[in-house]
């Protein structure tokens, strides 16, 4: 049977529209896997590259401890040593290294598969913790620590497969302070599970992106630790998602980390996915649109960034906005 000009045309038309459409509803690339920590490698220092996203400010102040000291990368002079479980008065168990300085993971980072989303500055901040020289001490499971390779070659320890950090304003050994910095950092429990206040240790916050009532906005959505999000208007959804809040930005509007679509309650399914933004990291988005926490919420069911600058705003359970003038 022959094909018309006219039919060919039509086909071609319809397999770009398509090609645009899947630009919005899939993701790819590869993530370092986690690997049982050994002692082949030596003892060398890590040293953060790439993006700053995620860090609560950099820090110029000497680290604790040797950790990124005269470096101002984030380096690592030595091992952890034998890990030990600490009992943390407000906490409960926390894990600390062999100085008894406290380890902490990034909600930003994966479990599965376990990667690092912290470098450059936000690694001078949260130096990594070395995979070399480290051992399990009593009352810690073995099996369940690991490392990572980062962009760097080094090797970082890694605990029921999440990156293991330090904190650089813990001066002592004990010190607690980086505990829920921008509502993304965690002390580590022995099991590799947010240490809570109250001495609970869960992931049960970890509910990805869900849905709240907000008597003033109507039905938002909010992430995993309860946090309202927000969309910029001077993003872009279509054909793809694009981020336009960078640099000094994301300071003030860090971004939402991907999470699992089964990951989520009340949220539309329809555009949910992530994406690699220009500054290598990845971004969640509702209905294709890149999401956002803010700052200057200290707290659940705060909603002070709705309307800043005109351009931001919370996001419905279906991707729109809430709130803003129409376009």
């Amino acid at each position: 049977m022959k094909t018309t000009w006219r039919s060919a045309s039509l086909a071609a038309g319809t397999v770009a529209v398509l090609a645009l459409t899947a630009a919005c509803g899939s993701e790819s690339g590869t993530s370092a896997s986690s690997q049982n920590v050994g002692a082949t490698a030596p003892a060398g220092g890590i040293a953060g590259v790439g993006s700053g996203y995620g860090a609560a400010g950099a820090s110029q102040s000497p680290a604790p401890g040797g950790v990124g000291a005269g470096t101002g990368t984030g380096a690592q002079t030595g091992g952890a040593g034998e890990l030990a479980v600490s009992a943390n008065g407000d906490l409960g168990k926390i894990l600390t290294d062999g100085a008894g300085k406290t380890l902490y993971r990034f909600d930003a980072d994966t479990a599965e598969p376990p990667k690092s989303n912290c470098d450059g500055d936000c690694a001078t901040t949260w130096p990594p913790v070395s995979a070399d020289d480290v051992s399990a001490g009593d009352g810690i499971d073995k099996s369940l620590l690991g490392e990572i390779t980062r962009s760097d070659g080094s090797k970082q320890l890694t605990v029921g497969g999440w990156p293991a950090y330090y904190y650089a304003k813990d001066a002592n050994a004990g010190d607690i302070s980086g505990q829920g910095v921008g509502n993304k950092w965690f002390a580590l429990t022995p099991e590799g599970k947010k240490a809570k206040a109250g001495g609970g240790a869960s992931d049960a916050a970890l509910a990805g992106l869900s849905v709240r009532k907000d008597p003033n906005l109507g039905e938002i959505v909010v992430d995993k630790n309860g946090m309202t999000v927000y969309r910029f208007l001077k993003d872009k959804a279509w054909p793809k998602p694009v981020s336009n809040c960078n640099g000094a930005c994301l300071q003030k509007w860090p971004v939402v980390a991907p999470v699992e679509a089964n990951d989520t309650k009340g949220v539309q399914k329809k555009g949910l996915m992530s994406f690699t933004r220009g500054d290598g990291v990845k971004q969640q988005t509702v209905n294709c649109s890149p999401i956002y926490t803010f700052a200057g919420d200290k707290a659940p069911g705060d909603i002070n960034g709705q309307g800043v600058g005109g351009t931001w705003y919370a996001v419905a359970p279906d991707g729109k906005l809430v709130g803003a003038p129409a376009q």
